[in-house]
């Protein structure tokens, strides 16, 4: 896999993120029958942009939904963020395997993520950083790990195999201040401990975790 496309070692300029960073869209979806290697599952992974305003409770978004609590959503998953960043390389994949079009964009929630964002990546992401938004407060809680069901939605066999090895895994939030979100909105980050960042985590935990 040649991933070495300029997109690998991308960082925002120094002193600008609280100048950039942004939410492109917020993504909901019910769980819904997926067909997946010759069985039926439940997944919301396919998620679509919410229109205007949507409500943060504590435990996700108003209107999206979690097909299996065991590894997704709860208090330490209610929200998952992705950086639009890595929509170049996702593209370029999809249109290489023959899964999309070579003019196809990566559409907000094809992977799955709640926020689709811009200016903060894995590698500034740090376990316990807050994000605040103008009327919600959500703080960086683990990665994300990917299954069977992102190869199916990406449309590529070996979706979370590229996954891991780029280490573009996105983040799960866990929700301080309820209230709403909404596309458009900026949003500042609060450090936390510092201690640990989310492609650290990710890379020391992959290993037992591989992707099928």
């Amino acid at each position: 896999m040649r991933i070495r496309n300029g997109f690998m070692h991308r960082t925002l300029t120094p002193g600008r993120d609280n100048r950039v960073m942004h939410v492109t869209s917020v993504n909901l979806a019910r769980a819904r029958p997926w067909g997946i290697d010759g069985r039926t599952v439940a997944s919301a992974i396919g998620k679509r942009p919410a229109v205007g305003p949507v409500a943060v409770h504590p435990l996700g978004l108003e209107g999206d939904e979690q097909a299996d609590p065991s590894v997704h959503g709860g208090l330490t998953k209610a929200v998952y963020a992705y950086p639009s960043e890595h929509h170049p390389f996702w593209r370029t994949v999809r249109a290489q395997a023959g899964a999309a079009a070579w003019d196809a964009p990566v559409a907000p929630g094809l992977l799955g993520e709640n926020l689709t964002l811009a200016g903060l990546t894995e590698d500034r992401a740090w376990i316990g950083d807050r994000l605040r938004f103008p009327h919600c407060t959500l703080a960086v809680s683990e990665p994300r790990h990917p299954c069977f069901k992102f190869n199916a939605a990406m449309g590529l066999a070996h979706a979370a195999k590229l996954m891991v090895q780029s280490g573009w895994c996105g983040f799960y939030l866990a929700v301080i201040e309820p209230g709403s979100i909404a596309a458009g909105e900026a949003f500042t980050v609060e450090p936390g401990p510092r201690e640990v960042r989310i492609d650290e985590l990710f890379r020391a935990t992959g290993s037992s975790r591989r992707a099928a």
